[in-house]
């Protein structure tokens, strides 16, 4: 298996050192992932997520993983997609970057992605995907591939699978 990787698979499961929440900016919870993460990290995650305050959308904010497997939660808030003409790519690469960023900050190898902003927030998946690829690549050009063992893409439908091992197996 190679650094970037996509699987279909449930982000709730992962004993990663990190999994990102595709969050708003409350932090307090939602649908989609951010519900399922919530629920299962259980309460404890809802009380540093008050503490922290909220986040802008393009950035991210970690806390521990309480009951999840996974070590840390990297949350970060997609933007809603308003037809691609006001800034929305620049900031989903954005969340892309600087979770990646957070990561490395915390010396986490491996972290896995969901589908960020596809869901109630309206970004096209194959646009979407394209960006996520791109930025983790362009990431991993300027700062270094030996930063993390894995990055995972995960997907919560077939469709966003294809979509995402067609873009890994380009350059």
């Amino acid at each position: 298996m190679g650094l970037l990787q996509a699987e279909l698979t449930d982000i709730t499961s992962l004993a990663f050192d990190a999994i990102v929440n595709a969050a708003n900016e409350t932090l307090l919870g939602g649908g989609g992932v951010d519900g399922a993460i919530h629920r299962r990290a259980g309460a404890e995650l809802l009380l540093a997520c008050k503490e922290i305050g909220g986040c802008p959308t393009g950035e991210a904010r970690i806390t521990p993983g309480f009951r999840l497997p996974a070590r840390y939660v990297i949350h970060t808030v997609g933007p809603i997609y308003k037809g691609g003409n006001h800034g929305e790519a620049g900031l989903l690469s954005l969340c892309y970057r600087n979770s990646l960023a957070l990561a490395r900050n915390h010396s986490v190898r491996s972290i896995a992605f969901p589908c960020i902003s596809t869901g109630v927030y309206g970004y096209p998946p194959e646009k979407a995907a394209t960006i996520a690829v791109d930025s983790v690549r362009s990431y991993l050009t300027e700062n270094g591939k030996e930063i993390f063992e894995t990055i995972l893409f995960c997907c919560f439908q077939e469709r966003d699978l294809k979509l995402y091992q067609q873009l890994l197996k380009g350059p």
